[in-house]
């Protein structure tokens, strides 16, 4: 195989836990109005809003949060209380300030690779926020670079491993998501190593691969390490 130099890894639910403020969030959006719809048609709505506004204001919270709005105000015709609006900006401004915490396995396994190979850290989101949340993980050290992209597509891993690594061809992506992690690393040339999480925006969903070699899944992050040892081989 090509010699692997250069691992990237996603950050939100692959370093720290982050659906799960979401999934709180949107809990509490459902209760607020309540009185105008029911939850899974809410869901739905919020979930067509976030889709068509991504264009205009990216991912992460602030995207989140504006979605949030403008389904409040389509749900009710126009007639959402002015309350209702303000405890929705609230809820956004609170998500913003959620502790940081790091998945199982997150530390000892940077800690392993970052001597043996180029770690840099790929993530979509908000440039504030992913700069907050990285500062607060204390994992800021293992990396030698730091992407912060609109988005991620083969071409974004290709700039990303050809500025930092040596190319994509000598380079891992490793995330929890199929869509925007796994399968544009492989499409760019790379590997791509898929670590499943339980909770994952639909968005994000896809398809396992079938029969692609430089596809490969690990239940957990301590598995990642032992990986690259048999890849080597």
């Amino acid at each position: 195989m090509s010699t692997l130099t250069t691992i990237g890894f996603d950050a939100d639910d692959t370093l720290w836990e982050n659906e799960h403020f979401f999934r709180l969030t949107e809990a509490h959006f459902a209760e607020l109005l309540a009185d105008y719809a029911e939850p899974e048609h809410l869901a739905a709505r919020l979930l067509d809003a976030e889709k068509r506004n991504l264009a205009h204001y990216g991912f992460g919270i602030k995207g989140f949060t504006l979605s949030m709005i403008e389904t409040a105000i389509e749900i009710t015709d126009g007639k959402v209380p002015g309350d209702i609006i303000g405890r929705i900006v609230a809820a956004g401004r609170e998500m913003l300030s959620h502790p940081v915490n790091t998945l199982p396995h997150v530390h000892d396994t940077l800690e392993a690779l970052t001597a043996s190979h180029t770690l840099v850290l790929i993530t979509k989101g908000d440039l504030f926020d992913q700069e907050r949340k990285l500062a607060q993980s204390g994992l800021g050290e293992f990396f030698n670079a730091v992407e912060i992209v609109s988005d991620k597509s083969p071409a974004t891993y290709s700039t990303a491993f050809a500025r930092h690594g040596d190319g994509p061809e000598h380079a891992m992506m490793v995330g929890n998501s199929l869509r925007s992690d796994v399968l544009p690393a492989i499409q760019a040339g790379g590997w791509g190593t898929y670590v499943p999480h339980d909770l994952t925006w639909d968005y994000e969903r896809a398809e396992e691969p079938a029969n692609l070699p430089r596809f490969t899944k690990i239940e957990t992050l301590a598995d990642l390490a032992p990986l690259i040892e048999r890849l080597k081989g």
